[in-house]
Order: structure tokens, then C-alpha cells, then sequence
């Protein structure tokens, strides 16, 4: 084997092993993103609750009947929390930026509504709505 051929089979095989870390890296991050950004609604948190406890504790059909509403009451006290959570950070980050905005040039000032506005839009593209202008743009949850 020539030495030409012995550097490009190296050469051809790091691009591959760069290719596919760079693939897995992507994907991981895809992943992480969706399981830190998109918390699961309470339909899919109480499944998930109940699929994980009936296999970890073995539960039989009976005792999945009676267990059922509990984990229904407890997916929709926690999706509650959620929302009034993100409902006070919302009003936190908007008196923030109101408090900000009074030690800011005209110039600056544009450009934090310009933030905001980009924010707004991007959380519109997310979610399919803004849940937390329920007085902005005449929507609620």
C-alpha cells in the first residue's frame, strides 16, 4: 500500500468519525432542547407517569384503574403550576425591562423593544400562541 493511499484512507476515516460527532452532537443537543423547552403537557406527563410507575411497580390493571385519577389530578395541579410559574417570570422579566428601559437612551430603548418584539414572535412560533399576553393581545389560556 502506497503512502498517498495509507493518508487517504486516514484522512477518510477521521472525516467520518467528525462526521458522525458532529451528527450525535447535533441530535443530543435537538434532544436536550426539546426535553428543556418543550416541558410535557399534563395529557403526556400523566402517560408518561403512569406507563413509568406501572412497569417500575409492577402495578396490576386493577390497581392502574384506581391509580388513574390520582395521577390525572397530579399531571393538571402540576401543568397548573407550570403556567403561574411562566406567568410570573413573564411579569418579572417585563417589570425588569420597564425598570431598564428608564436608564436607556432612545436608541437603546428601541432596540430592547426590538428584543422583546423578536422574543415575542419567536414564543408565538413555539407555542402557537402567546399564553402570557392574555391582556396584550386579548387571548388566554
Amino acid at each position: 500500500m502506497s503512502r498517498a493511499l495509507q493518508w487517504k484512507l486516514i484522512a477518510g476515516f477521521l472525516l467520518v468519525f467528525i462526521a458522525g460527532g458532529t451528527t450525535g452532537a447535533f441530535f443530543g443537543a435537538s434532544h436536550a432542547r426539546s426535553i428543556f423547552f418543550h416541558p410535557p403537557r399534563h395529557g403526556m406527563m400523566a402517560d408518561h407517569m403512569r406507563e413509568r410507575l406501572r412497569k417500575e411497580l409492577d402495578l396490576t390493571p386493577e390497581q392502574m384503574t384506581k391509580i388513574s385519577p390520582i395521577i390525572d389530578k397530579t399531571a393538571e395541579q402540576l401543568e397548573q403550576i407550570r403556567q403561574e410559574t411562566g406567568q410570573r417570570v413573564h411579569g418579572i422579566m417585563t417589570d425588569a425591562h420597564r425598570e431598564i428601559a428608564t436608564n436607556l437612551n432612545d436608541e437603546q430603548r428601541a432596540k430592547l423593544k426590538d428584543l422583546e418584539t423578536r422574543f415575542h414572535r419567536w414564543h408565538e412560533r413555539r407555542h402557537g400562541f402567546h399564553r402570557w399576553h392574555s391582556s396584550d393581545s386579548g387571548t388566554s389560556e
